[in-house]
């Protein structure tokens, strides 16, 4: 593996860096800030601050110029994640569009579709949503219920979706739909482009145990899209999602391993400051998590080693998973052992404010769910890696 950075990388670095010193409010850095502002008041100041970054050539950094992007290197997108992280940057309102939509659409849409929508997608003048996961369609994608019936030269669809990030401000979604009657299993699904902002199309929010609501619910009830507007071809809805899917995990271990250093650093600093830091015990778990943010960082930049050199992740794409997952959430239960019952109060002292950490902790709990559970990335790191038996 690579653990340098090229000429070329590093002058990018220092321009990102003094962009961001530039432009990001001191406000933005102090803990716990975004918080105390609304969902609505958060989306739009992000959505804001994502435009201006686009305008200053900062967004799209691995993207092809002719996109709109950058035309960067793998290493660069790597700086670009973890520079962001280090200056309190905020995070991006239209990740699941340029996470997953936008690549996927460079890589089989039309050339019509390459036009309508890279640009305002990467310029935030239209947010996107993911429509996978259903009532009875969570980890078994395969099961979607949701249909879409041809009438004319359009889908009339109806169904619903769940755990719908950014139901509430999406414009768009791009969707799993049952289009041939009959079908079962993976046959039978298209990836549908549905516009959001029409009578047909209702979004309700989900409210999460720490009071926001990042999810929503979606129901479709005789919405209506051109059959046109399917990404890939009809009835192979199940490849488009596995090709779209495939963009997901990357070289993004560098941004999660700075996020989760310095969330680590934190901990250690509330340790310190309740008297635990000379606790052999609470030594001991806080060393072992800095071993496997280590390990975490080291396996990054092997990923991004073998990105660079245009290898196929496979499998290791379910490793880097299991292991920032896995990482994280430790880290966050080293937090609640090492302060004990003083973790559970968001003022354990009047000059202390542990609502961010909770924040966090809470979070935690659900990233080794989403996005392939664990269970599921050993079972594909035992059969594909280790040969073992299914």
């Amino acid at each position: 593996m690579d653990l340098t950075y090229t000429a070329e990388e590093e002058q990018f670095r220092q321009e990102l860096r003094t962009w961001l010193a530039e432009n990001i409010p001191t406000e933005w850095t102090r803990p716990g800030y975004w918080a105390t502002l609304s969902d609505t008041e958060s989306f739009e100041k992000r959505r804001e601050w994502e435009a201006r970054k686009t305008a200053a050539g900062f967004s799209g950094i691995q993207w092809p110029v002719e996109y709109g992007g950058r035309g960067g290197t793998p290493g660069m997108k790597a700086i670009y994640d973890e520079e962001t992280v280090r200056a309190h940057a905020p995070q991006t309102v239209n990740v699941l569009g340029l996470t997953f939509l936008a690549p996927t659409i460079m890589a089989i849409g039309t050339e019509e579709q390459k036009a309508e929508i890279i640009g305002p997608m990467l310029r935030n003048e239209v947010i996107w949503c993911q429509g996978f996961s259903e009532p009875g369609a969570g980890s078994d994608l395969a099961a979607v219920a949701t249909r879409g019936v041809l009438d004319g030269d359009e889908y009339v669809v109806n169904g619903q979706k769940i755990w719908t990030t950014n139901a509430m401000h999406g414009d768009k979604i791009f969707t799993i739909v049952r289009t041939e009657a009959g079908s079962e299993k993976h046959k039978g699904l298209s990836m549908l482009l549905i516009d959001m902002n029409q009578p047909g199309v209702e979004a309700r929010p989900l409210k999460q145990m720490s009071g926001a609501s990042e999810f929503g619910e979606v129901f479709f009830t005789d919405a209506r899209v051109k059959a046109t507007d399917c990404l890939g071809e009809i009835g192979q809805g199940w490849r488009t999602a596995m090709l779209l899917l495939s963009f997901e995990r990357g070289a993004s271990g560098v941004g999660q391993y700075t996020e989760f250093r310095r969330q680590y650093d934190d901990i250690v600093a509330q340790a310190k400051r309740f008297g635990r830091a000379d606790d052999p015990v609470a030594r001991q778990e806080l060393a072992r998590c800095l071993v496997e943010l280590e390990c975490l960082r080291y396996h990054a930049m092997h990923i991004l080693t073998q990105v660079e050199q245009g290898k196929d992740l496979g499998s290791e794409s379910s490793m880097t998973k299991l292991q920032w997952s896995e990482a994280f959430q430790d880290l966050w239960e080293a937090f609640e052992h090492v302060l004990g019952p003083e973790a559970t109060l968001a003022a354990p002292r009047p000059d202390v404010d542990l609502s961010p950490f909770h924040a966090q902790d809470h979070w935690s709990r659900s990233v080794t769910i989403w996005g392939g559970s664990s269970q599921v990335q050993r079972n594909i790191v035992a059969e594909r890696v280790l040969g073992l038996p299914r």
